[in-house]
């Protein structure tokens, strides 16, 4: 149910989305929460979920304000869980602290909630309203909505391109198109994802350890490998730190070893690993959301089977007047078959623009 806000909801809110927006990096395979508890226009509580397995932010906040949480107002920016999962259900612990209203921004689309831990706090006869900057939140936790609604994770692509729109020189060198600060921004992409995807023919011409290089990063995402030929070697850098590396093939792996898992899918049209069935795995994996750092054949198989969400352009102001093209489409021969994108957000990184596009639908 979606009621009439005031300026001062919105302001609330806008906190409470502030402090969620701090799990952006570590919360993964859980949302990104967060929760404000106002008495008598101040706020007496606040909190934001962490990790997973850590206190939920609706515990942190009604533990900071103890007694004062009476009669309060719980701004909370997703619908408070209602289950018992690995913490005790949040909708009971607002209950038991007696608030007297929960404004939450948007409804939880995990099945077990969905609803629930609304109707459970109504039915204690709490006041609920809900709706309250719902688009902003979704954002937030774009990647749980689409795994839990659309049964996948979200796909961003990040790509680093001239203004000619080539990622590599005529010479084949990339490293580097863009500044040091458009790299430094890629990192946080890379942190808040739950995977980062890239394909054999990348591992094999750059080597990459894709990894997050940011001071206090204590979490890192699983990297995937598509290698239809299983050709990965063991002398891969990414191998070496010895975090979790998925590897997806068509073939019975060369060799084994400890924080790899190869798994054998179904071909795809074209002969490569299928992307539905990695994109199967992925669900299974809990994966929110994929950061995609490959070559143009898989960032264009991506997006030409509809498994592209998103678009994590760096455009630098250079020209390279000829090399490897962002990425060619089977089957574009004409104008009329271009693809439209909308642009979410353009900014300035150093002195790269960056881009952040979805396709127009």
């Amino acid at each position: 149910m979606s009621l009439s806000f005031s300026a001062l909801d919105h302001q609330y809110m806008a906190e409470a989305l502030r402090l969620a927006a701090r799990g952006l990096p570590s919360t993964d395979p859980n949302p990104r929460v967060g929760c404000v508890l106002v008495r008598e226009r101040q706020i007496v509580g606040s909190g934001w979920h962490r990790a997973a397995g850590e206190p939920h932010a609706e515990a942190l906040a009604l533990r900071e304000a103890g007694s004062r949480a009476r009669d309060a107002v719980a701004y909370v920016t997703l619908e408070p869980c209602s289950h018992l999962g690995r913490t005790p259900p949040c909708a009971d612990a607002l209950i038991e602290a007696g608030v007297g209203e929960v404004i939450a921004a948007m409804p939880d689309p995990y099945p077990q909630v969905a609803g629930r831990g609304l109707a459970r706090l109504r039915a204690a006869g709490i006041r609920v309203r809900s709706g309250l900057m719902e688009s902003q939140a979704r954002e937030l936790n774009i990647g749980f909505v689409s795994r839990h609604q659309r049964g996948r994770p979200w796909v961003r692509i990040k790509l680093a391109a001239s203004l000619d729109g080539r990622i590599a020189g005529p010479d084949g060198r990339s490293q580097w198109i863009t500044s040091p600060e458009a790299r430094a921004d890629g990192q946080t992409w890379r942190a808040r994802a739950g995977a980062i995807l890239t394909g054999i023919g990348t591992v094999l011409s750059d080597d990459p350890r894709l990894t997050v290089r940011l001071t206090g990063a204590d979490r890192q995402p699983l990297r995937m490998v598509l290698d239809s030929g299983a050709r990965l070697p063991q002398s891969a850098r990414m191998l070496e730190d010895g975090g979790p590396v998925k590897v997806a093939s068509l073939c019975a792996p060369a060799w084994s070893g400890s924080g790899v898992e190869w798994r054998q899918l179904p071909a795809g049209e074209d002969g490569r690993v299928g992307l539905a069935g990695v994109m199967d795995w992925l669900t299974e994996l809990e994966v929110n959301e994929v950061h995609v750092e490959a070559g143009p054949v898989l960032a264009a198989a991506l997006v030409d089977g509809g498994w592209a969400d998103e678009l994590l352009l760096y455009q630098a102001p250079v020209l390279l007047g000829g090399g490897i093209s962002l990425m060619t489409l089977p089957g574009m021969e004409k104008f009329d078959q271009r693809l439209h994108f909308q642009i979410i957000d353009q900014r300035r990184i150093g002195p790269d623009q960056r881009f952040l596009l979805r396709p127009k639908t």
